[in-house]
């Protein structure tokens, strides 16, 4: 019997994909990737308050596309090969970030430096209602205005203009002054984000994907989670899980950073900063990003609760692309959970970071688990001497490094007399461990401690 084709209903589908779950800095940052891929080096987005006339625009000096590149581009669930580390994944986002935003999306490229030739495409709701099919409706010249050919006549690239905006102004005519302050509003928001989600790049970290973005004109400054720059934040030693999901196995690198405690800041301008828009204790915790680009700030992800005393530690994750299924990484890139193979180990591998970040808070020693919790590349202190008779102290390695050190391979060490301190034997286990059982050691040694305590 021959298989039957159902073509799902254009008005019912489309009308339901509206409320996939993004809001309006997540639906902007959502294009913006489709940017970064075409490889352009300025993205700008304006936000036009004019009523029932008020339109976002998102353009980008890209490589632009052809007629027939951006018919497929504009297709519900297109056909693009993805690449191991673009930033798009479903063929979805450009569509669904848009169309949850407002009810006409309109996208229009240039792709020929030489020529000013322009293909230009919409989704219309209101055309979608009367006909109730898949179909898109071309803009011819009259019907691309000045707003879609300003971005596009000194530059390769492609716009993508939203009208209609029941979605963002809340009102169904948005005049008068409350809606003029809700996109002031918005505005603030989309910015503070985008500043975020791609600090990485506007940073220049991302090779060969250094980008300016900016909004109504001014340029938009990356913010930094982990205040690299200040002089007293912690960089501390790495470590990495491997994922196996599939048939598809990839890395998973966790690089741990402590701030400074609000005294130790340069500025008073500085710490208010590092709060982020989501204020202290929410901001702790992971900072996930997928091939560069954070898709999670802040929380701990089930692993622990969000803690006053631990709110100076934060951690950036990076994963590729490939291991989505594992982390289950949906289409609005919105949600992400940690996989259970490694959940434990993660959990045990955080004690001594949130253990650090206690102390730093408290304004106490920064020691855990009875050896010193330094940053990358701090000169070693002398290691404490064991209390007990030189005879009776076990032959160390002299090229052994402190456990938060470069990999060096352990070798046997006599077994310490039973009259050592719990702090010396952690100090005598860590000297000996791999860099691979240290995690470990440290989440069994910070039990202890706690036990202890």
């Amino acid at each position: 019997m021959a298989a039957i084709e159902l073509v799902p209903s254009a008005r019912r589908l489309i009308t339901s994909l509206r409320d996939i779950g993004y809001d309006f800095s997540q639906a902007v940052a959502d294009v913006v990737d489709n940017s970064i891929e075409a490889g352009a080096t300025r993205v700008a987005i304006d936000i036009e308050f004019d009523g029932d006339d008020s339109w976002v625009r998102i353009a980008d000096n890209g490589k632009g596309m052809k007629p027939d590149e951006l018919r497929e581009a504009m297709r519900y669930g297109s056909e693009r090969e993805y690449d191991a580390d673009d930033l798009g994944k479903f063929g979805l986002g450009l569509k669904t970030a848009s169309m949850s935003q407002c009810q006409c999306l309109s996208v229009a490229s240039r792709w020929n430096a030489d020529r000013t030739d322009i293909a230009a495409y919409s989704w219309d709701l209101n055309h979608i209602e009367r006909t109730n099919r898949w179909e898109i409706l071309p803009l011819d010249r009259n019907g691309v205005g000045p707003a879609i050919r300003q971005p596009l006549k000194e530059t390769t690239g492609t716009v993508v203009l939203w009208s209609r905006l029941d979605r963002i102004l809340g009102y169904k005519h948005p005049y008068g002054e409350l809606a003029r302050k809700r996109l002031s509003q918005i505005c603030r928001d989309v910015e503070s984000h985008l500043a975020m989600v791609f600090h990485r790049f506007l940073n220049g970290e991302v090779r060969g994907k250094r980008f300016r973005l900016f909004l109504n004109g001014n340029e938009i400054k990356p913010w930094d989670p982990f205040c690299q720059t200040e002089a007293k934040t912690k960089k501390l030693q790495p470590f990495s899980f491997v994922v196996e999901h599939e048939g598809v196995s990839g890395e998973v690198l966790f690089q741990p950073f402590i701030l400074p405690h609000q005294q130790d800041f340069s500025t008073g301008d500085a710490f208010r900063a590092a709060t982020g828009s989501t204020k202290w204790n929410q901001q702790q915790g992971f900072y996930i990003y997928r091939a560069d680009r954070m898709i999670q700030s802040g929380g701990w992800s089930h692993l622990r609760a969000i803690d006053e005393h631990t709110k100076l530690a934060r951690i950036a994750v990076s994963l590729s692309p490939k291991l989505d299924e594992a982390f289950t990484i949906n289409v609005a890139k919105m949600r992400v959970q940690i996989p259970g193979q490694i959940r434990d180990a993660v959990r045990e591998a955080i004690v001594p970071v949130t253990k650090l970040a206690r102390e730093v808070y408290d304004r106490k020693g920064v020691t855990t688990c009875g050896h010193t919790f330094r940053p990358i590349g701090a000169a070693a202190p002398d290691p404490p001497s064991p209390q007990v008779a030189e005879a009776d102290q076990p032959p160390l390695d002299e090229t052994t490094t402190d456990p938060l050190g470069a990999t060096v391979a352990p070798r046997p060490v006599d077994p310490p007399s039973p009259l050592l301190t719990l702090d010396q034997w952690s100090q005598l286990l860590l000297r000996a461990a791999t860099v691979e059982e240290r995690p470990v050691i440290e989440a069994l040694l910070s039990r202890l401690q706690m036990l202890k305590s």
